[in-house]
């Protein structure tokens, strides 16, 4: 009932982390909180359904200087993308029963003090889940970065590392779409055959297994490449340009693997983008949430029709989601990795 006090599970930082993350960096409380906003606020209270792991989240487990986010506070919950039913609402936009995603915290229950920045969900005809990547974050992601950054056209060739993971398996499948020739790389067997089975890539490759990424995209790409949805940065990067196209184009989507390092892995040859007059841009989603109903009205159809297709990796409940968390880190995640926190 509106009012009652009821356990709130939370996933707590304990403090700033340097180097590679463990499941002991962070650790699960039990409180209670109050299904109600507080008298005259403008909040609204929401129960946490799914919630998004994601790469950027690294980078906010560390005390973050001059940063475009926000570095999690050591004792208190950590926060990200979710799916999210409103209890109670003093925001005359949200009503209890709404369902919504965006900025939400690692925790049974929220109280979300800027609303305004949530996403009400309208359509349910496609997993609730979906909220978390597809129809989320990571969708806006690979929308924005493939097609308002690369403005890919028909019959390009484009190249995608960490090409299983949230974005990189739509990327892919965008790519196909529009026409263009598409490999991945990836670091498993399994994924790689995913890549080319599930996601229909023209083909993909395990980059664990290529003693030379110079020889390995000249394999696949003979003539070059147009475009590259950079999400690995370091090696992998410095290969991709060797390799590019005159007047190629890079959306710097990630760094997945550079995250953890203490010294990240240097780029040497970056005089190929004065050369080849690539362009390379870094990009956020967020700049281009305006543009999220022009997505929908995109995307919605294709999943719809299965011309899209989605894998998730869903562990279940509040504690697993440390190590949900670090498993990203070391490629354990088959797909989008989501928290499955509650049902309904």
């Amino acid at each position: 009932m509106a009012g009652d006090q009821v356990r709130n599970k939370q996933v707590i930082l304990r403090d700033f982390v340097e180097g590679f993350p463990k499941e002991s960096d962070m650790y699960i409380v039990t409180g209670t909180v109050r299904l109600a906003v507080p008298e005259g606020s403008t909040a609204v209270l929401v129960k946490n359904l799914y919630l998004s792991c994601d790469p950027y989240m690294r980078n906010c487990m560390s005390n973050l200087l001059g940063s475009y986010i926000e570095s999690f506070k050591p004792g208190s919950p950590i926060s990200g993308h979710g799916v999210c039913k409103v209890i109670d609402s003093g925001h005359p936009k949200f009503k209890k029963g709404d369902l919504v995603w965006g900025m939400t915290g690692w925790e049974e229950y929220s109280l979300i003090t800027a609303p305004e920045t949530l996403f009400k969900i309208e359509h349910t005809d496609v997993p609730l889940s979906y909220y978390t990547g597809l129809l989320g974050m990571a969708g806006m992601s690979a929308y924005a970065g493939f097609f308002k950054v690369c403005s890919p056209k028909k019959g390009e060739t484009v190249f995608i590392s960490a090409a299983s993971g949230a974005v990189g398996q739509l990327v892919g499948q965008f790519a196909k779409l529009t026409g263009c020739y598409v490999v991945g790389s990836a670091g498993s067997k399994e994924k790689v055959d995913l890549l080319k089975n599930k996601f229909k890539f023209d083909d993909a490759f395990n980059y664990k297994e290529e003693p030379d990424l110079n020889v390995a995209l000249k394999r696949y790409f003979p003539d070059g490449i147009d475009i590259y949805f950079q999400n690995v940065g370091g090696k992998m990067l410095d290969e991709v340009l060797l390799n590019m196209k005159s007047h190629g184009r890079i959306a710097a989507c990630g760094m997945i693997l550079q995250y953890n390092l203490e010294q990240p892995e240097p780029v040497y040859n970056l005089t190929q983008i004065i050369a080849k007059q690539i362009r390379m841009e870094g990009f956020v989603a967020f700049e281009f949430y305006p543009q999220y109903p022009e997505y929908l009205e995109m995307v919605l159809p294709q999943i719809r029709e299965g011309k899209i297709v989605y894998v998730e990796d869903i562990a279940e409940g509040i504690e697993s989601g440390p190590a949900a968390r670090i498993g990203l880190f070391s490629g354990k995640n088959v797909g989008k990795q989501v928290v499955a926190v509650a049902r309904e």
